[in-house]
């Protein structure tokens, strides 16, 4: 073979080993229950927070945190962060785990929040028409 011959080939593999490495770390975005028939594979969950039960964080150890998520199926799962409790936790809209099922427990790889707008609609600024200004 030509070295012209080795060095295409060998980019073609490296682009295939590209493209299969991309789409093997590619999460996709479910439910608890959709997660609890595949185990081993990583997924999003989108869900709130269930305010109601018990949040365990203790900031001695930091690397810990668990709650309670109900999905969008309505279903809730206990879960457990290894990390950093976040800023604002039990203010958050919504929350968007990256994990995997372990037996009945959502088991969190990332986590990241939706928090509440700090604009209310009773408090839009006046619109500029509304507004006379003088002439020079």
């Amino acid at each position: 073979m030509k070295t012209k011959h080795i060095i295409i080939l060998l980019i073609a593999v490296l682009a295939v080993g590209v493209i299969i490495t991309t789409f093997a770390d590619a999460s996709t975005y479910t439910n608890f229950s959709d997660a609890a028939k595949h185990p081993t594979k990583e997924f999003h969950v989108i869900g709130k927070l269930k305010t109601d039960m018990p949040v365990t964080y203790d900031p001695s150890n930091p690397d810990y945190l668990d709650f309670y998520l109900t999905d969008d199926k309505g279903n809730v799962k206990k879960v457990v962060y290894h990390g950093a409790k976040p800023q604002d936790f039990e203010k958050s809209e919504q929350v968007v785990l990256t994990g995997y099922m372990d037996n009945d427990e959502f088991q969190a790889t990332g986590m990241l929040l939706k928090c509440p707008s700090k604009y209310n609609d009773q408090e839009k600024p006046e619109a500029f028409e509304n507004k006379t200004y003088g002439t020079n």
